[in-house]
C-alpha cells in the first residue's frame, strides 16, 4: 500500500485540465500561498468544499507567493511541500499551481463551478468573480476564523524571547 496516496492529488498546471475532468462537480475552487497550514485553513477549506462535489486548490508559486510581499523568506515552506501538506486534507480533491500574481488563467483554463475566497475580498471587485459568472458559475465568499494568520504565526515564532 502506498503511504503517500494524498500526493496523486497533485497535479502541475499542464495536467490540472485533463484532472479536474474527471472530478465529480460541481468543482470548488480556491486559491493562495497556504504557507504554514493553520486551524483558520482547514476550516476554510473544509467550508469551501461544502459547496461542491471537489475542491481545487491553485497553489502561488514561490515566485509569486513573493512577489505578495508577505515578507522576508516567505514563503517558509516550499510550493512542492505546500502542494503536499495541502493534498493531504481530506476536504482536498486536487492541488495545482499558478505562477502569475492572480489565477485568472487557470480559472479561464478550468472553469470550476464555484470561485471560493476569503471573507475579506470583495468578490464583485474581482476580476476572477467576472469569468466564473461569464460562464454560468458562482462567487462567494467565506468568512475567515478569526485569530488565525500565518504572517502573524510567522512573527510570533520569530518574536525574541
Amino acid at each position: 500500500m502506498n503511504r503517500l496516496g494524498f500526493l496523486t492529488k497533485i497535479a502541475d498546471c499542464d495536467d490540472a485540465f485533463d484532472r479536474i475532468a474527471s472530478l465529480p462537480r460541481p468543482i470548488v475552487f480556491t486559491n493562495g500561498v497556504f504557507d504554514v497550514l493553520h486551524k483558520g485553513h482547514v476550516a476554510y477549506l473544509e467550508q469551501a468544499r461544502e459547496l461542491g462535489a471537489s475542491l481545487v486548490v491553485a497553489l502561488n508559486t514561490d515566485a509569486s507567493a513573493r512577489r505578495l510581499g508577505k515578507g522576508a523568506g516567505r514563503p517558509l515552506n516550499n510550493e512542492q511541500d505546500r502542494a503536499a501538506v495541502i493534498a493531504a486534507l481530506a476536504s482536498v480533491s486536487l492541488v495545482t499551481w499558478f505562477d502569475e500574481n492572480t489565477p485568472l488563467q487557470l480559472i479561464q483554463t478550468l472553469q470550476p463551478d464555484v470561485l471560493v475566497k476569503g471573507g475579506d475580498y470583495d468578490m464583485q471587485k474581482l476580476a476572477e468573480t467576472a469569468i466564473v459568472e461569464s460562464y454560468g458559475g458562482r462567487a462567494v465568499a467565506i468568512k475567515f476564523v478569526d485569530g488565525y494568520s500565518t504572517t502573524a504565526l510567522v512573527q510570533k515564532i520569530r518574536a525574541p524571547g
